[in-house]
């Protein structure tokens, strides 16, 4: 069991530096600029010994209207609310401010429980900005440095008395041990099993700014879980939530709009796109959300190369369906530019939705179950053989030099993406035109649509030569 730890305060007082020392890892964007943070998000965190969830919220600001920063107070407010205990952070080198004062008034009528954390407090500067915090009524202040790490003892003895009470001794004793009985083997490089059945499929939704993909999460998972709005990048941080549909688990992270590189200026986009990159190479799914009206645009193909460049399967959702007039017109220039921009990966999934309308969302994730069964796939060495022997009587390899590079057998060595190595006698003379064309021959035999296609060359061991 675990307990949930919500971390508030107002603009630019560390939360997002707090949470990713807690939580072990750069997970949340940190600046300078007040408001980086806008959605709330979470990470498992162990400190000390004491294991629990951490929520990183947005900056409290004093506004009820429907501005961007009133819709990012009432996401605060209903992380506030699903929390167990919140960490209520001031700026201790600042001092207590009127914003402060007010949002502590409205915390000591909450019913979460508040432990009052004085940030930023190493050294003398700090004490003052201390001292003040005992003003706010929340009991006494703890002096923390997030960026330096001081006080982290502190923290965890206030959060002792809120951890759920430990396992009995002989539950722990009959709970399995990871790696007694049977060898953990590397993932993607066997079938799934039912363990890894178990485990969710990590789906990175992705695209340009202000094509939906923030309205996509939510209406996939029924809550307005992440803002959205129509002011262009409002999404900073990549917000991963776990969502269950028809008894599969899926992770799904939304990340932040990608403009071309020449066009992103700011420090905190840089970020923001860099934090976006970093999740399509760590997902197993790519979902590119397109705007109908403005189909696979320079951008959208560039992103599209880069997924399929790291080996992640892709599915583009034409978003905004209901918006288009033309649609066979439409359709008809989606076809052309994935045959002229990803001719390497042929037959990707191409869904119309409409997020905003909850429209074929389910279409979307059979489209996205399917990719996934495809990019898991393994070929057995038997009938890859007999692939390549056929493939080498109709049409063998050129001649290089007056001599013929012989194939002698092909094997798949890895799955996701399925990768297949071909010993050959020499593997530099392999023309990369016949290896593209063996990748496309491969991909129609075995129907391997939508997903990359890895091809590695070996040079057979001669056991009667020298080492």
């Amino acid at each position: 069991m675990s307990f949930t730890v919500a971390l508030v305060g107002r603009p630019n007082v560390g939360k997002s530096t707090l949470f990713n020392r807690l939580a072990g890892k750069k997970l949340a964007l940190v600046d300078d600029t007040p408001g980086v943070t806008r959605d709330w998000r979470s990470a498992p965190a162990r400190v000390g010994g004491l294991s629990f969830t951490v929520v990183d919220t947005a900056g409290l600001e004093d506004v009820t209207d429907d501005s961007l920063e009133a819709r990012m107070r009432r996401q605060t407010e209903r992380a506030l609310e699903r929390a167990d205990v919140a960490l209520f952070i001031v700026d201790a080198r600042t001092g207590i401010t009127p914003l402060d004062r007010h949002f502590a008034a409205l915390l000591r009528k909450s019913k979460t429980p508040v432990i009052l954390v004085a940030n930023k407090a190493e050294g003398k500067v700090g004490m003052t900005g201390l001292y003040e915090a005992f003003e706010l009524g929340l009991g006494d202040p703890l002096a923390l440095s997030a960026e330096h790490g001081e006080g982290m003892a502190d923290l965890v003895q206030a959060l002792l008395p809120y951890a759920p009470p430990e396992p009995e001794a002989a539950e722990k004793a009959s709970a399995p041990v990871k790696g007694e009985g049977e060898e953990e083997l590397p993932v993607g490089d066997q079938p799934e099993t039912d363990e890894e059945r178990a485990r969710p499929i990590q789906i990175a939704i992705v695209g340009r700014p202000n094509v939906g993909k923030s309205t996509l999460l939510n209406a996939l998972i029924g809550e307005e879980r992440v803002l959205t709005g129509p002011e262009a990048g409002m999404t900073r941080d990549a917000i991963s939530v776990d969502w269950e549909w028809r008894g599969r688990k899926f992770r799904l992270v939304d990340t932040a709009g990608m403009r071309r590189r020449a066009r992103v200026d700011a420090k905190v986009e840089k970020l923001a796109v860099a934090d976006a990159l970093r999740v399509v190479r760590m997902a197993q799914v790519v979902l590119l959300v397109v705007d109908a009206n403005q189909i696979l645009d320079k951008q959208d193909l560039t992103i599209a190369r880069t997924v399929v460049e790291e080996g992640r399967a892709l599915v583009i959702a034409l978003n905004k369906w209901d918006a288009v007039d033309d649609r066979a017109m439409a359709l008809r220039q989606v076809e052309d530019k994935l045959q002229a921009a990803l001719a390497q990966i042929k037959g990707v999934e191409v869904v119309t939705i409409s997020a905003l309308q909850g429209k074929k969302l389910d279409t979307l994730l059979d489209s996205i179950l399917s990719t996934y069964g495809q990019w898991n796939r393994r070929i057995p060495t038997a009938q890859l053989n007999r692939w390549i022997e056929g493939v080498l009587d109709h049409h063998p390899p050129p001649l290089v030099e007056g001599r013929r590079v012989k194939i002698r057998y092909a094997t798949q060595v890895k799955a996701r993406p399925p990768t297949v190595a071909l010993f050959v006698n020499k593997p530099l003379d392999l023309p990369e035109s016949y290896q593209r064309y063996l990748i496309a021959h491969l991909r129609e035999t075995f129907d391997l649509p939508g997903v990359p296609v890895r091809l590695l060359l070996r040079k057979q061991k001669n056991p009667y030569a020298d080492d």
